[in-house]
């Protein structure tokens, strides 16, 4: 029986809600299904502990973190009383770039039972593995002066060993799917940065003959998820460049609320993180009508990181069962509950032996 020791930080809003509810159907496929069990340390951290103690998490709360095997986040933000820059700064990316998250994997695909709202969205399905660790959200730069005459620099930071790391890490993922990767860049317009990238594509590339690669520029390429996006198998991109196809991903999909992300640790000193897309929806934080897809379905991608391959499949299975009944929150249309879907989601997962 192998033990995972997990860090659970539901954060902000309905990662309050939709955490709790995940851990309920994680705790269930280790029951019905064995060979491993999940232990967890809760981490009450996020704007509420900011505004109690003027910071997102304790001086030693990374080190806590960096003790576990992973991190099953909820949700980060309540813009009302806390910026979000101070709120993802102090977490979700502190987190990211002290536990050397390098790697930002987030899938998208036309599931059972959701309307997409493309007119023929054709059974998409690709992944978008985002450079997790500089590019665009470097914090190189600053401001000076005042008024008329304030500036702003903003520099991005492009280095050929994770700009690498990130492509050839999308080769490989490449060759275990349906070998066909897409590079987003923008080498037309930016033109230090992108011809940069587009080199180190390039030269990636020829250690793999086998996959069938090429480059896109980032504004056609945002346009071919809108109408061609089951063309796309693999998707490489920027720090920026990912962030912003993705969240056209969730749009496609028919709600960002089903959308997961795994921020993906390579060297096996940290762990890795697994998060929902979606924001943290104070608006309807504690009506129960929260979507658990998103976070239920970054706990299939969280199975498969850990080699549980089966177990995740089973997990995304379930989901799109349930959603292709009809038992859907308000958001993808339905007028279910969330304990709805993840009463029907463990009903699901017990049926199958």
């Amino acid at each position: 029986m192998r033990r995972i020791d997990l860090a659970v930080v539901p954060g902000d809003g309905i990662g309050k809600e939709v955490v709790p509810a995940a851990v309920k159907v994680l705790d269930v496929l280790a029951d019905v299904h064995g060979g491993i069990t999940f232990n967890y340390e809760y981490f009450p951290w996020g704007c509420e502990y900011y505004l109690k103690h003027g910071v997102m998490m304790p001086n030693h709360g990374m080190l806590q973190l960096q003790q576990k095997d992973a991190i099953f986040l909820g949700a980060v933000g309540y813009p009302k009383y806390v910026p979000d820059h101070v709120s993802l700064w102090g977490l979700l990316i502190k987190i990211r770039r002290e536990c050397e998250q390098v790697i930002n994997l987030r899938p998208a695909k036309a599931l059972k039972g959701v309307s997409s709202p493309l007119k023929n969205p054709q059974d998409f399905d690709f992944i978008v593995v985002r450079e997790n660790s500089e590019g665009e959200y470097s914090e190189v730069g600053g401001r000076i002066h005042q008024g008329n005459d304030e500036i702003a620099v903003q520099n991005a930071v492009f280095t050929r060993k994770a700009t690498e790391r990130t492509i050839r890490y999308a080769f490989d993922l490449a060759q275990d799917r349906r070998r066909h990767l897409t590079s987003a860049t923008k080498s037309n317009g930016i033109v230090h940065s992108m011809p940069f990238w587009d080199e180190v594509f390039e030269e990636v590339s020829a250690d793999y003959p086998e996959i069938q690669a090429e480059s896109q520029h980032i504004d056609a390429l945002s346009a071919y998820l809108v109408t061609r996006p089951e063309t796309l198998d693999v998707v490489v991109g920027s720090n920026l460049f990912g962030d912003v196809l993705t969240d056209i991903g969730g749009a496609i999909m028919g709600s960002i609320g089903i959308g997961p992300a795994a921020n993906i640790n390579l060297n096996g000193q940290y762990p890795s993180m697994f998060e929902p897309v979606h924001g943290s929806a104070p608006d309807i934080y504690g009506k129960g009508i929260a979507n658990p897809i998103g976070q239920l379905w970054t706990a299939s991608m969280m199975l498969d990181h850990f080699g549980y391959n089966t177990l995740g499949e089973l997990l995304l299975t379930t989901i799109e069962n349930t959603l292709a009944q009809g038992i859907k929150t308000p958001d993808l249309g339905g007028k279910a509950t969330m304990d709805d879907v993840v009463t029907q989601v463990i009903k699901e997962i017990k049926s199958v032996q």
